[in-house]
Order: structure tokens, then sequence, then C-alpha cells
């Protein structure tokens, strides 16, 4: 029960900050985005619950990128796609899927989730007394 409320507040604490890069970048955002920012922030934050420590923090963040696009890819297609509320719309990014992610802003995350990655570390080291945070670049 512990770990769920850790994950939530964490979960909480990453939809704030991502609902607030939303409105610094878009100047607006939808409520949707502070799930889905909650949601990454959370999947970030685990993957040094699956993978070790020493894999390389560029490695790490190439896997958050490619875990963050595909939730905002399956996150676009039920609330844009299928529940039509147009939250965002990438069609005139040049290689784009469906309109909901592209290359662009892939790429972005990149040096987005080396920031949740240490940003999740630091939080659980400091709130939660785990395991003090390590990288190395390239592992």
């Amino acid at each position: 029960m512990i770990k769920i409320i850790r994950t939530l507040v964490l979960g909480i604490v990453g939809g704030f900050i991502y609902y607030l890069i939303e409105i610094a970048w878009r100047g607006y955002s939808h409520p949707s985005m502070y799930i889905l920012g909650g949601l990454c922030f959370v999947l970030l934050g685990g993957i040094n619950e699956f993978f070790p420590w020493e894999l390389g923090l560029v490695w790490q963040a190439l896997i958050g990128a490619a875990v963050v696009t595909l939730a905002e890819l399956l996150c676009g297609c039920v609330v844009n796609l299928w529940l039509g509320l147009g939250v965002w719309d990438y069609s005139n990014q040049p290689l784009n899927l469906l309109g909901q992610v592209c290359l662009l802003y892939s790429l972005l995350w990149v040096p987005l989730s080396v920031v949740g990655i240490t940003l999740d570390d630091r939080l659980r080291y400091v709130l939660y007394g785990e395991e003090k945070p390590r990288y190395t670049w390239w592992g």
C-alpha cells in the first residue's frame, strides 16, 4: 500500500510539472495532459526499476523517450482520435504518425527524459530514503 501511495505522489508531482511545461511551451494545456504527464513521470522513474543503475543515462533517456512517445501515441489515439477532443495535432509535422506523435517531439523527449529520470530518482532518495542515485553517461 505504501508503494502505491508513493507512486501516486510521484505521479501527482510529474503531472503538475508536465502541465506547467505544456503551459510554458504552448500557452495552455488540458487535464488529460496532467494525467499523461503523471503517468510518464512514473514510467520514467521505473526505468531504474527494470534496468541496472549501470545502464548509461543516455540509454535510459532513449528508452524514456520511446516510452513517452508510445504513451503519447496511445493517449492521443484515445483523447484526440476516438473522443475527438483535439488536444494536439502533429499532422503538419514531418514524420508524424496519425498526427499524434512526430519525430521532432520524440527527439525532444530525450533531454526531457534525462530531467524526468534524475528528478524521480532524487525525489525517491530525498522523500522515501531509497537508493542514492548514481549515473554514468554511457554505461
